[in-house]
């Protein structure tokens, strides 16, 4: 056989190689940006219930002002972290938000009349829904972006990657354990 016959298979398989782990790249990239579209999504929803939990809780419980503004507080918060994009610096401020609404679950407890509010239940229903579906998204990503990192971490993938500057995704981490619970919403 011609030996520039053989150059050019080399070579052809060479570019298909690169083309196809290229590819596969640009999937996970995008997988995982749409992961991350998911908990955005999700968190947003959350972010839209809480005002209607607050304005429920506060018709009971009026004198409760501080934990009513801290709730307040965190989901602006929380919002403007998620604006940044920064998966951890959206993780910070869920943990806080979350607090605050566990916070904010607490004082209705001290209510019995707001406990068999049909409003108060539905929020809390439409709520631990939106914390299972926020954890769901928070699996996915992860997964995604690990499937992405694998991809860039290994040889001889790294050498397309870098040469075509694919980055490592950070993880949606929660810092503290408490925080890594669903809001409990049981009376």
């Amino acid at each position: 056989m011609n030996p520039l016959i053989i150059i050019l298979i080399i070579v052809a398989g060479i570019v298909l190689w690169v083309v196809f782990t290229y590819n596969r790249l640009v999937t996970l990239k995008n997988r995982a940006k749409e992961a991350w579209a998911d908990i955005d999504v999700q968190l947003k929803r959350r972010y839209d219930l809480i005002p209607n939990l607050v304005e429920t809780v506060k018709g009971y419980a009026a004198h409760e002002k501080s934990v009513l503004e801290n709730v307040t507080t965190a989901r602006a918060k929380a919002i403007s972290a998620g604006q940044s994009g920064d998966p951890q610096k959206i993780a910070e401020a869920e943990n806080f938000l979350t607090g605050t609404l566990k916070t904010l679950f607490a004082v209705a407890e001290n209510y019995p009349d707001l406990k068999a509010s049909q409003n108060f239940l539905e929020l809390q229903r439409e709520l631990r829904d939106t914390e299972d579906k926020i954890q769901a998204a928070r699996r996915f990503y992860n997964t995604n972006v690990r499937d992405l990192n694998i991809k860039i971490e290994s040889f001889p993938a790294n050498i397309i990657a870098n040469l075509f500057r694919f980055t490592k995704m950070n993880f949606f981490e929660i810092e503290e354990a408490a925080a890594r619970e669903p809001v409990s919403v049981k009376f």
